[in-house]
């Protein structure tokens, strides 16, 4: 075997490699035809990271039971959050990142429902009810502690505006996942199809911040003791 045909081969296995790491469930039903995210056919976008300034609107949303529920009061409050931004008729990206979210959720376990929240937010609350949502959230949620949030359009919008997710064209939405501290408001934004372990890494960060917060605030409280 010559050196082009061991490269064409190495870069085979990578592509079968990311298909089946990020495969989407095959029960999802993807006959929800809609608006697609553009740009050129099996090119994902290239994974990256920021950190964020985010702002939580005070609006009202629906979860996929339709129940009202605050982003902020009700889901992030002080917890570590998993935040994802979905519509339910992207055949393409979306998804992939559900899938990734998915996958989160597995790997953090029992955790997830505790100390940390996944949420999902559909960026089309036009076509996306509470009913459609719940039909999508079962091929990608694997136990509690996931919501997934529809809402008014104004609503919507103000909320995706507050965390820097906002665009008039669905089909501009960029695939994005934000990562934080409710209680610090540390926040990180992930760009392009992340890995799992990646997202996971992140929460376990946040999560030892806060330990060793705390260890310094006994210590320190322990020293100052007469």
């Amino acid at each position: 075997m010559n050196a082009k045909h061991s490269f064409q081969l190495l870069a085979l296995s990578l592509a079968l490699s990311l298909a089946l790491n990020l495969a989407v469930p095959s029960n999802l039903a993807l006959a929800h035809a809609g608006h697609d995210h553009d740009g050129p056919a099996g090119q994902p976008p290239a994974a990256h990271q920021e950190k964020a300034s985010v702002r939580f609107a005070d609006v009202p949303l629906l979860n996929q039971d339709g129940m009202p529920v605050r982003l902020e009061q009700d889901l992030v409050g002080e917890r570590l959050v998993v935040m994802g931004f979905i519509y339910t008729s992207c055949t393409t990206v979306c998804p992939v990142v559900s899938s990734i979210m998915g996958k989160v959720q597995q790997q953090l376990g029992g955790r997830v429902g505790e100390e940390i929240q996944l949420v999902s937010i559909s960026v089309d609350p036009q076509r996306d009810d509470a009913k459609r949502l719940q039909s999508y959230a079962k091929a990608f949620q694997h136990g509690p502690g996931w919501s997934w949030l529809t809402g008014s359009q104004y609503a919507i919008t103000e909320t995706l505006k507050g965390l820097g997710s906002f665009s008039a064209d669905l089909s501009q939405h960029p695939p994005l996942i934000l990562v934080g501290d409710g209680r610090t408001g540390h926040w990180t934004r992930y760009y392009g199809f992340t890995d799992p372990a990646v997202l996971v890494a992140e929460i376990n960060r946040l999560s030892a911040r806060r330990v060793h917060a705390k260890s310094t605030a006994i210590a320190e409280h322990n020293e100052v003791q007469p």
